[in-house]
């Protein structure tokens, strides 16, 4: 039998129905496990927990809006993510982690064999948090087994950045609507992606980042030679951080392909000349056979994420977006 997905929203779970979440994860018969939104009692978080650890199908997991509500929730999850082996989305969109929970999560999530895709938005996150973040994405250089230039990585970006010699590194994400990181802590990220060798997606949006800040983020981008997907929604920028870009795609060469600027400043006629230039290069790459960098497509799942709600519209029901079919 193929392992299934069970997607509950915004549902009070019984300890019945955890009972027989807990069973299906165990016998390895669930590869999605969605409790976005979900109210459950701590003891039967911890259930689920300890049958997340124990499962060897589970590939993505979402526990957004606030289903990891404490920082004990917090360190019973950092638990079944050191126990499980096969998890390669996670979902914490709209938890209130703050840089404590991020601690308490860093080595579970550093050392993760098979992670490579994390959504953090809305968490709350400050400085700190985002320079464990930073050393979950390895520079080029940082194989596997190479265990003196990923440490020397390590002491560069932080000195709480406890990341083992195998660490796979990030391919996407998602830092959405985190205010509280300051531009120290933007310019920290800006570094890391010039330098990452594996992230494909970063979702910036509903952050102040301002043109400043957009302008490193653009160096990073042309600096960096995975970097496919950067959505900028609604972070303040003007026409000044178009123009940057705009250079940018039209000048350099980069892999971007999908640059998201609605909600700014901007005019419509710049961000259609960035569209447009960023589509000739995708056309241009459908010209050569595809590179394949990550697992076969039998085991990858198309990632979702609660794209981040004005707080006007915080408690409406958000909506699930594919990342390809933004743009």
């Amino acid at each position: 039998m193929l392992p299934a997905s069970i997607q509950i929203t915004g549902e009070m779970l019984s300890a019945a129905e955890v009972q027989d979440i807990c069973e299906s994860l165990k016998e390895d018969g669930v590869r999605l496990l969605s409790v976005r939104g979900c109210q459950l009692s701590d003891r039967d978080f911890g259930r689920i927990c300890r049958s997340v650890a124990e499962s060897h199908s589970l590939a993505q997991l979402n526990l957004n809006l606030g289903v990891v509500s404490c920082i004990n929730r917090t360190r019973q999850l950092a638990d079944a993510l050191k126990g499980n082996r096969s998890l390669q989305t996670l979902f914490l969109h709209g938890c209130p982690l703050l840089d404590a929970g991020l601690v308490t999560l860093n080595v579970a999530l550093s050392t993760h064999p098979a992670l490579v895709s994390l959504d953090l938005g809305d968490c709350m996150l400050g400085d700190e948090a985002l320079a464990l973040i930073c050393g979950m994405l390895p520079p080029d250089g940082a194989k596997s087994g190479n265990a003196s230039c990923m440490l020397s990585w390590q002491h560069k970006i932080s000195e709480h950045a406890n990341i083992l010699p195998y660490c796979a590194g990030l391919r996407e994400l998602t830092l959405s609507a985190n205010p509280g990181i300051s531009f120290k802590g933007w310019s920290r990220l800006s570094i890391a992606v010039a330098h990452s060798s594996q992230l494909r997606v970063l979702n910036l949006d509903y952050n102040p980042l301002g043109d400043q800040i957009a302008g490193m983020l653009a160096v990073a981008v042309a600096s960096s030679r995975t970097l496919e997907v950067l959505d900028l929604e609604g972070t303040g920028l003007s026409n000044q951080s178009a123009q940057v870009f705009l250079d940018m795609v039209e000048n350099y060469p980069t892999s971007l392909r999908v640059l998201v600027l609605a909600e700014n400043n901007i005019s419509p006629e710049l961000q259609q000349q960035i569209c447009d230039l960023l589509s000739e290069g995708e056309e241009d790459d459908r010209e050569a056979p595809p590179l394949r960098t990550g697992p076969t497509s039998r085991s990858v799942l198309v990632p979702i994420r609660d794209k981040y709600q004005p707080i006007s519209d915080k408690y409406q029901p958000p909506t699930w977006l594919p990342h390809s079919s933004k743009g």
